[in-house]
Parts: C-alpha cells; sequence; structure tokens
C-alpha cells in the first residue's frame, strides 16, 4: 500500500524574493485507494472506531498535525 503523503518540488524562480521551499507536502485520502468495498474487511472495535472516526483501518488515515509543540497557535 502506497503512503498517504505524496510530495512535489515546486518551480522556484531566480527573480523569488522569498527563500524556496524546496518539498511541499500534500495528503491524499486512504479511501481514493479504494474503489469499491470488499466484503470482510476487518473492523475495528465501536470504542476504537469512535476515536478514529471510521469502522475500517483500511480507510483510517491519521492527520498529523505540522504544529510544533509549544507553539502560540495550539
Amino acid at each position: 500500500m502506497q503512503s498517504q503523503f505524496r510530495k512535489y518540488y515546486p518551480y522556484i524562480s531566480p527573480f523569488d524574493p522569498c527563500p524556496p521551499i524546496q518539498v511541499k507536502l500534500y495528503n491524499v485520502p486512504p479511501h481514493l485507494y479504494i474503489a469499491f468495498q470488499p466484503p470482510g474487511l476487518p473492523q475495528f472495535s465501536p470504542y476504537e472506531a469512535l476515536k478514529k472516526g471510521t469502522l475500517w483501518p483500511a480507510l483510517y488515515g491519521p492527520y498529523e498535525s505540522k504544529i510544533e509543540e509549544g507553539s502560540p497557535w495550539l
């Protein structure tokens, strides 16, 4: 299975006044990899499904915050 995080390399202009970001990341949701729901998929327990937001581990995509601990945005 592929990772849900992808990266791309944006065009960096020689006239850009800001320091360039070399690599940008984006998230691809896991449900895009499954065309239809096959029968017999494993399931989380009801409690764990409520915590994770889905009943099936194949459709679970964790959110990883890019904000550092101790940031004023928390």
